[in-house]
Order: structure tokens, then C-alpha cells, then sequence
């Protein structure tokens, strides 16, 4: 203790013969001598060396004779490999390639509709019927013609094969056959128009044109159906993923209106990218899902673009930056018995971000205790009680 206060006492001394040295600075300027300025200015930055060389011995004597230490008290976290998923979040909508409005081939009553809203109909099903305005009737009579010249061909057919007869005689039997059957045929074609069938299978969803009303050819819709068993969500990625949205992908999907999370994976990536938002179309498949998921539904995707095996997390909120821009964080050193440790600033490099963690590229090792708690209030090379 005695050679602290002699240490204390030629400081002091320093101070107090530093005012007689102002007036001599300033008679010094006075003169306006530069070489005795430079002079001058060389003996006092000796002198600032020597002071705060003594400051620092005193500041050691203080740390080995006060037994009660006021360290700064900070909480540490290790530093671990983990596996690091990211998920890139986007905003989609559900779609189904399967979901279409019927309209009428051709004009006329629709005279009835087979189904309801709701009901399940299976591919080919008939749904609805317009009036054929006769053509029933007109087809009957084209078949009994049909299969009247049918008959006189075949004989006609046998005579020849005989020698009976004249060539021009079969050619006229064949031709006219030939005839009524292609008009048979053109008016089941047209009959055909007056049936509304299902084109695929899937349920009801709409009627929208009563029985009795008079329709005409596509331009009233009859009747809305959709498949809910395939359906996917439509979501646009911004160009810049295009090396690591790939089919397959992990995928979260969100349905904020049904509180509602499911997992699956991309379907299909698009390979055009659209020129005014610059980002291509990616489908992501929705697993049967027992008719909860509409189409047109708002769902939140979570696609899984990065992952590393060997990760190492920590909170952002621990991470300062300095004038240069560098980021850094601190680590303990040498923690001894007292669970008392040395902080050193590390310069660290960070990548993607998950939440409130960020992974750590560069700077931090596997196994390294990082200042959490107190990481703001501690100073590079400062002594430190870890508390945990």
C-alpha cells in the first residue's frame, strides 16, 4: 500500500507542476520559437506516457489488494453444431386444375338436371339434358333409311360376287348405305351436343341454371363442378431462388382461416420467369385432406431453401456492430474457479436468419462460450463473473 500512495503522490506532483508549465507554454507560443514548441510538445507527450504507465500500475495494485470485486455479470451460451433448416415464407393461393363451369353445345329448354349441389358424380355421368328439338325423331327415321339400304346393298353385294348383275348397281347400293349411314351418324352427333356429362370426376359444386330454362349454346353456365382430390397451391418466388427452390423440397403450409399446418413438398417449379416481377411459379401439392382446403383458400408457404448439417445459431439480439461495419460478439476466456473469465471480441460473419437466430459463418467455433446475457455492458479484454 505504501508504494501505491508514492505512486499516487508523484502523479499528483506531475499534475500540479503541470500548471507552472502552462504559463511557460504560453510565453513559449508568445515567442512564436517552433522549434522550442516542438520541443516542447515532445516532453509533455513523455510525460502523458509516463503518467498513464503509472495509472496502469495502480490499477493492477487496486485489482490485487481489493478483495471485492464489482466484474461485470454476464450469462454465457455454447456454441454447437446443429442442423440449420431456413424456410423461405411466400403467400399463395389454392388452386385445382379440376374445377370448371359446364355450358351448353347447343341452344334450347333444359328440360332436366339429373343432380344436386353437393353430389358426388363420377366421369361420363349425364347431368343435364336440353331439349333436341326433334331430332330424336329425325334420327329414327334416318336409321329405319340406314338399315333399309343396308339390306339392299348386302344383296346387291351377293349378286356381284355372283357376276349377277351390273357394276354400277353395287357402286349405287354402297353409295347410298354409305350415305345414310354418315347422316345416322352426323345427327347422333348432334344429339350427343343436347347431353351435359361430367367431364372428370368430383362433386357438385354449383347448379346454376334451373330446369325449364331456356339456355344458349355457351353462353349460359349450368352447372359448376370440382375434385378437391387434386389440388396444389400456386406461389410466385422471387428470381433469385431459382438454384434452391427445386421439386421436392420441404415444404409448411399454413392455412391461416382454418388455423390449420400441413407438411409436403414441391410439385412442379416453373421454368419461366415472369419479366415485370421477375419470379417463377412454384406448385406445391396438398395431400388429401378430407374436403376442409377450398380452392381459392389463402395459405402461408414456408419452402425449405438452405440447410447446413453444421450449423452454429445464435441470437441476433447479441450481435453489435462497430464504425467499420464489422460484426462482433464476445466469447469468455480462461474461466477459472470462481467462475471468473477474460471477454474477447470476436469479428464474426452471419448468414441466413430463422426467427431471432442467425447462423454464424465465420468467427465462432464449435464449443465456444458466447457472452449472452451482459454482452452490451462488457469491454474487449475485461474480466468478467460468468453466472450460469
Amino acid at each position: 500500500m505504501k508504494k501505491v500512495l508514492t505512486i499516487i503522490y508523484t502523479s499528483l506532483l506531475l499534475i500540479s507542476c503541470g500548471g507552472n508549465d502552462g504559463k511557460s507554454i504560453e510565453k513559449i507560443i508568445e515567442k512564436g520559437d517552433l522549434q522550442a514548441l516542438r520541443a516542447k510538445r515532445t516532453e509533455i507527450v513523455a510525460e502523458q506516457q509516463t503518467v498513464a504507465d503509472q495509472l496502469k500500475q495502480i490499477d493492477e495494485a487496486i485489482a490485487t489488494l481489493d478483495t471485492v470485486q464489482k466484474l461485470p455479470l454476464v450469462t454465457t451460451i455454447m456454441a454447437k453444431d446443429t442442423l440449420f433448416n431456413h424456410f423461405l415464407e411466400l403467400q399463395g393461393n389454392v388452386e385445382t386444375k379440376q374445377n370448371i363451369v359446364l355450358y351448353p353445345e347447343m341452344s334450347g329448354i333444359l328440360t332436366r338436371v339429373y343432380v344436386d349441389k353437393g353430389q358426388k358424380v363420377s366421369k361420363g355421368q349425364l347431368l343435364a339434358r336440353i331439349d333436341d328439338g326433334g331430332l330424336s325423331q329425325q334420327l329414327s327415321q334416318v336409321e329405319v333409311q340406314a338399315q333399309l339400304a343396308k339390306t339392299t346393298f348386302d344383296r346387291q353385294k351377293r349378286l356381284w360376287e355372283q357376276k349377277i348383275g351390273s357394276e354400277i348397281q353395287y357402286l349405287e347400293a354402297k353409295t347410298n348405305f354409305e350415305a345414310q349411314q354418315n347422316a345416322v351418324n352426323q345427327i347422333k352427333r348432334q344429339l350427343a351436343k343436347t347431353t351435359i356429362n361430367a367431364p372428370f370426376s368430383g362433386v357438385i359444386d354449383d347448379v346454376i341454371t334451373e330446369q325449364g330454362t331456356v339456355v344458349s349454346a355457351g353462353q349460359n353456365p349450368i352447372i359448376r363442378i370440382v375434385n378437391l382430390n387434386d389440388m396444389y397451391i400456386e406461389t410466385e418466388v422471387p428470381e433469385r431462388y431459382i438454384g434452391s427452390i427445386t421439386k421436392g423440397k420441404d415444404v409448411e403450409v399454413y392455412f391461416p382461416v382454418l388455423n390449420k399446418t400441413i407438411n409436403t413438398k414441391v410439385r412442379q417449379v416453373g421454368n419461366y420467369i415472369n419479366p415485370n416481377n421477375r419470379s417463377f411459379m412454384v406448385e406445391v401439392g396438398i395431400p388429401a385432406n378430407g374436403g376442409t382446403v377450398k380452392p381459392n383458400l389463402t395459405a402461408k408457404v414456408k419452402i425449405n431453401d438452405y440447410t447446413s448439417e453444421n450449423a452454429i445459431l445464435i441470437p441476433q439480439s447479441i450481435i453489435s456492430e462497430n464504425a467499420e461495419g464489422d460484426q462482433y460478439t464476445y466469447i469468455t476466456l480462461e474461466k477459472d474457479a470462481q467462475n471468473i473469465a477474460q471477454a474477447k471480441r470476436v469479428i464474426i460473419q452471419t448468414g441466413k436468419t430463422q426467427g431471432d437466430l442467425i447462423e454464424v459463418t465465420k468467427g465462432i467455433n464449435n464449443g465456444d462460450a458466447i457472452i449472452s446475457e451482459g454482452a452490451r455492458s462488457v469491454k474487449d479484454g475485461q474480466k468478467v463473473k460468468i453466472l450460469n
